[in-house]
C-alpha cells in the first residue's frame, strides 16, 4: 500500500491506520506510543492486520469520513451488491475499543476478514481461545477480545471468517483492548458508540471560527490535529505512526509517536486561531508538567504522558516499509540541544495569553527560569529544529528563535505586567539580533544562510517575517524568500535544506522529499508579500497533494509522485491552517 492509501481512525489516545483494501495495518494500545499489536504497515499480514472487505480483497471503489468526524465509511461496488464499512475508535471510557459495521447497501455481497494479531510490534504470537462465542488473544501484558455475530474458524495462526451482508443488514465487529491480569471488560454497544461518536466530533467541530473558502481542508486538518491530542494530558503527538520514510529504501526512518514542544506548540497556535482555548489550557498544563525543573533540562519533546526516557532502538525483525530500515522506536534527538524551542515555548504561551487563556504564576515563573539559560546559551552551537546528526553548529533560525524567546518576554511585560529584568532582556535581544544580521546574512547573495558561515540555505528562514524577526518588506527578507525559490524548490515545493552528497550537514546518506510545511510557510510569505494569485496558486497544488481523505504525511517525493513520512503529520496540518488564514 501507498502511504496515501491510509486513512486515520482515532480515539484521543491512540490510533490506527486503514488501507483502502479495508486492512487495519497499523494499531498501538493502549497508547500512541505502545508496542503495536498491527505491524503490517512495517513487514507484512504476518506481523498483524485485521482486514475485513468483500471476498477477493481489492481497493474500496469509494471513501470518506462523515462530515466533520473522524469516522471512516468504505464502500465497495461488487456485481452481486453494494457493502459499507463503517470504522472508528469512540471516546473510551477505561478500555480502548476499534468498532467496524459491516452495512449492506444493496444486493448482496459476500464478505472475508482476516484477524491475525501480533503483539509487541509482530513479534508476540498470541494465545488464542474462544469463550462463550468471544475471541480472546493474550500475549505477556497484552490481552485483546473480538465480540461479533459473525463466527471465525482458526488456522494459520490467524482467525478468518466468510459471510454474507444483505441490504439493510449490519454487522458490528469490536475488538477490546486490555491489561491480560485484568478480568474481560464490559462489552460495549457499537451502534450506540456510533451514534455518541459521531456526536462529539461533530459538535467540538461546531466551534470552530475559521469559515473561509477552504474551510473543508481546515476542518479536516483541525480533525486531525484533534485526533493527535493525548487527551488524559493534553500532550499532542508529531504522527501516530513510526519508521515511514522520508527516503523511500533509505535510513531516514524515524519515531514520531511522541510530543516535540515545537510541533505541540505550532499545532496550539492552529487550535487556538480557531476559537479552541480548551486544548491551548490542557497542553499548557502538560507543559508545565513535562518541562518541570531545571531550565538545563529542558528536552525537545517528552512521552505523552511527560516521560524524558524515550530510549532509540531498532526492531530488526521488521522489513521496514517497502525494505526501509532500520525500523525505530524511540528517538535519540530527546537528547539533543535545540534552543529554538525556547523560542517556540515563549511563543506559543504569549499567543496563549493574547487569546484570553487566563494567567498562571506559576507558568510566569517557569518561563522566567527558561528565559535565564537563552540569555547565557543562545550563543552556543546545536543541532537545529531538523534534528541533524551531524556536527553542531551556529544554525540561524536557532538563534531566530532565541531572539524571539526574549522578544515574547519583552512583550509579556510590557502588555501583562509582569515582572521581569525588561531592560536587559532588551539589550539581550539586539544583541542577538545584530548578530544574526552580522553572521547569518549573506551580503554578496543577499540572503539569510542556514548557519553562520555557510552558503547552504534553509527553509526555517521563511518564519522570519512571520515571527517579526525583519518587516516583510525588508530587502533581506525578499532576498532570502527569492533565493529559497530559486535554490530549494524541488518540481514547484520546497525542500527543507540542500541533501547533496557534498553537505554533510544532516550527517544521513540519501534524499528526501520536499517538506510540505515549508511548502505551506512560502504560501504565507507570498500571502504577506501581496502575491495573493501565486499563494493561492501553490496553496491548491499542496491541497491537491492531500489523499481523498484530506491526510498529509510529513513530505512529498517529487522523485515518484508520493507522499513519503510519517503519517498523518501534524507538523504538515498545522501550516496548511495557518495558510489558509493568511489567505482568506
Amino acid at each position: 500500500m501507498l502511504i496515501e492509501d491510509y486513512a486515520l481512525i482515532g480515539d484521543m489516545q491512540s490510533a490506527a491506520l486503514v488501507a483502502r483494501d479495508g486492512s487495519i495495518d497499523w494499531l498501538c494500545l493502549p497508547r500512541f506510543d505502545s508496542p503495536a499489536c498491527f505491524s503490517a504497515l512495517l513487514g507484512s499480514d504476518r506481523n498483524g492486520h485485521w482486514w475485513l472487505g468483500p471476498v477477493g480483497r481489492r481497493p474500496a471503489t469509494r471513501r470518506r469520513y462523515r462530515p466533520d468526524t473522524l469516522i471512516l465509511e468504505s464502500e465497495w461496488d461488487t456485481p452481486t451488491g453494494t457493502v459499507r464499512v463503517i470504522d472508528f475508535m469512540p471516546p473510551r471510557d477505561v478500555n480502548p475499543d476499534v468498532v467496524r459495521i459491516v452495512e449492506g447497501v444493496s444486493g448482496t455481497v459476500e464478505m472475508s476478514m482476516q484477524l491475525r494479531i501480533r503483539f509487541d510490534f509482530g513479534r508476540i504470537v498470541p494465545w488464542v481461545r474462544r469463550t462463550d462465542g468471544h475471541l480472546q488473544a493474550v500475549g505477556g501484558p497484552d490481552a485483546v477480545w473480538l465480540h461479533s455475530p459473525v463466527p471465525l474458524r482458526g488456522g494459520d495462526y490467524a482467525h478468518v471468517a466468510t459471510f454474507t451482508v444483505k441490504a439493510g443488514e449490519r454487522l458490528p465487529f469490536v475488538f477490546t483492548w486490555h491489561p491480560s491480569h485484568e478480568p474481560m471488560p464490559p462489552q460495549i454497544h457499537a451502534e450506540t458508540q456510533l451514534t455518541e461518536t459521531e456526536a462529539m466530533w461533530s459538535d467540538w467541530v461546531a466551534t470552530c471560527t475559521y469559515q473561509g473558502p477552504w474551510r473543508e481542508a481546515v476542518v479536516r486538518s483541525l480533525i486531525t490535529l484533534k485526533a493527535l491530542t493525548y487527551s488524559p494530558t493534553g500532550g499532542i503527538v508529531a504522527a501516530p505512526t513510526t519508521s515511514l520514510p522520508e527516503d523511500l529504501g533509505g535510513v531516514r526512518n524515524w519515531d514520531y509517536r511522541f510530543c516535540w514542544l515545537r510541533d505541540a506548540t505550532m499545532t496550539l497556535e492552529a487550535l487556538i486561531g480557531n476559537g479552541y482555548l480548551d486544548e491551548a489550557a490542557a497542553w499548557r498544563a502538560w507543559l508545565l508538567r513535562a518541562i518541570a525543573g531545571r531550565p538545563q533540562d529542558l528536552q525537545i519533546m517528552y512521552g505523552v504522558a511527560g516521560e524524558r526516557r524515550l530510549p532509540e532502538m531498532t526492531l530488526d525483525w521488521l522489513d521496514g516499509y517497502e525494505a526501509s530500515r532500520p525500523v525505530r522506536i524511540g528517538n535519540d534527538a530527546v537528547t539533543q540541544l535545540q534552543l529554538d524551542v525556547y523560542g517556540e515555548v515563549m511563543s506559543c504561551l504569549y499567543a496563549s495569553r493574547t487569546s484570553g487563556l487566563p494567567a498562571d504564576e506559576r507558568a510566569w515563573s517557569i518561563q522566567r527560569e527558561l528565559l535565564s539559560y537563552v540569555e547565557e546559551h543562545w550563543d552556543e552551537p546545536d543541532e537545529g529544529l531538523w534534528e541533524v546528526r551531524g556536527p553542531r553548529r551556529h544554525f540561524t533560525h536557532s538563534k531566530i528563535m532565541c531572539w524571539t524567546a526574549l522578544d515574547r518576554a519583552v512583550k509579556y511585560v510590557e502588555q501583562f505586567g509582569r515582572s521581569g529584568p525588561v531592560e536587559r532582556w532588551k539589550a539581550t535581544r539586539a544583541a542577538i539580533h545584530a548578530e544574526i544580521c552580522d553572521k547569518g546574512y549573506d551580503s554578496e547573495r543577499n540572503t539569510f544562510t542556514q548557519s553562520y558561515g555557510s552558503s547552504e540555505l534553509d527553509a526555517s528562514l521563511l518564519l522570519m517575517p512571520m515571527l517579526g524577526f525583519l518587516p516583510i518588506d525588508d530587502p533581506r527578507v525578499k532576498g532570502t524568500v527569492a533565493a529559497i525559490e530559486k535554490e530549494l524548490m524541488a518540481d514547484g515545493f520546497v525542500m527543507r535544506y540542500p541533501t547533496a552528497a557534498d553537505n554533510a550537514v544532516d550527517g544521513l546518506p540519501g534524499g528526501e522529499g520536499a517538506f510540505l510545511a515549508c511548502s505551506f510557510w512560502l504560501v504565507e510569505v507570498m500571502a504577506l508579500q501581496g502575491r495573493k494569485d501565486e499563494a493561492r496558486e501553490l496553496f491548491e497544488r499542496l491541497l491537491a497533494l492531500r489523499n481523498d481523505v484530506g491526510l498529509l504525511a510529513e513530505e512529498y517525493d517529487p522523485r515518484y509522485g508520493r507522499l513519503v513520512g510519517n503519517f498523518p503529520q501534524a507538523f504538515s496540518h498545522v501550516p496548511l491552517i495557518h495558510a489558509a488564514r493568511a489567505l482568506s
